[in-house]
């Protein structure tokens, strides 16, 4: 008799598992879609980090927690274990997803460039510039370009491209950015596009949804963070996801506007790197349920946020 009972056990798993396809069981939300955890990018967590994690400790945190791209963002001091940190993220399969880069041609640049090219890694580069409007908007885009180009040309040569990344000032509105791409393509410079930081698009808030039209042709990477109208005016530049009032709204939007390709979850904070990404891991699938209008429950306990904490001056 015991012979019958196996095979009807796995037929009533089986019709189980059919009937849950056929009323369409969803995932997951860190498991689908754009901000599945496969997709989700570590970024400032070397410079910006409590705990001063070597290149391999950082490469087996991220592993631990299940990130498995990486942003790397460095000073002066990090570039001597740059080997290292490809050694580690090698290690644990964690892929090299973009780099932090000068806009210019300096002694740094040339050892990424030449350390990238000895591993036959091709991350994004991303490259903010300080560029001052003087006369009309042309002359200083054209500068802008002719400072992005070399830049630009050294990149292509060892298969990468190039994001302009938006950190505040006049290279840093989207618009202008756009502006310095379309004169590179005109020049036959076809490798750049950009990266879209909101706690750096603080004030870009209330025209998001028609900036964020304008950016998708050429958006490469966008870093999340938690949003408040005005929050970087009081002391609340960078949140955890889930403590922003605009949370909801912003990815809701970013998911709709149908654009894809890698999103970041930052430290850039003087906290723990693990513990901040911790957070925002928590308060992304906190809000994933609310993008569709479901109820999520209480919002997660977190482990570094502080209230009217002040970011630390940097990426």
């Amino acid at each position: 008799m015991s012979h019958r009972l196996f095979p009807v056990s796995v037929l009533a798993i089986a019709l189980v598992f059919v009937a849950a396809l056929a009323m369409g069981a969803e995932p997951s939300p860190s498991d689908s879609g754009l901000f599945a955890r496969s997709n989700l990018v570590a970024w400032c967590i070397v410079p910006f980090d409590a705990k001063k994690r070597t290149p391999e400790q950082r490469a087996e945190m991220l592993d631990r927690i299940g990130i498995h791209r990486f942003a790397y963002d460095w000073r002066d001091e990090h570039l001597p274990t740059l080997e290292a940190e490809l050694a580690a993220l090698k290690k644990h399969d964690i892929e090299l997803t973009a780099v932090w880069f000068p806009a210019a041609l300096d002694r740094n640049a040339r050892l990424i460039l030449d350390t990238l090219k000895a591993h036959r890694l091709t991350p994004q580069l991303w490259v903010m510039a300080q560029i001052e409007p003087t006369g009309g908007k042309d002359d200083t885009v054209a500068r802008a370009a002719d400072t992005i180009a070399p830049v630009a040309r050294e990149a292509q040569a060892i298969g990468c491209k190039v994001a302009l990344y938006n950190h505040g000032g006049w290279f840093g509105e989207p618009e202008n950015e756009i502006a310095i791409i379309e004169r590179l393509r005109r020049a036959g410079i076809t490798n750049v596009g950009m990266v879209y930081n909101l706690h750096h698009g603080h004030e870009h808030l209330a025209h998001f949804p028609e900036l964020l039209g304008k950016m998708k042709p050429y958006l490469m990477a966008l870093n999340l963070n938690g949003m408040n109208d005005g929050g970087d005016n009081a002391g609340e530049k960078i949140l955890p996801l889930g403590r922003g009032a605009l949370d909801v709204r912003l990815l809701k939007i970013i998911r709709n506007s149908g654009w894809k390709g890698p999103v970041g979850i930052l430290n850039h904070t003087d906290e723990d790197a693990e513990g901040r990404l911790l957070d925002n891991l928590a308060g992304l699938d906190w809000l994933l349920p609310q993008l569709d209008g479901k109820a999520a429950g209480p919002a997660p306990a977190l482990r570094t946020y502080r209230p009217a904490a002040a970011a630390p001056a940097g990426n």
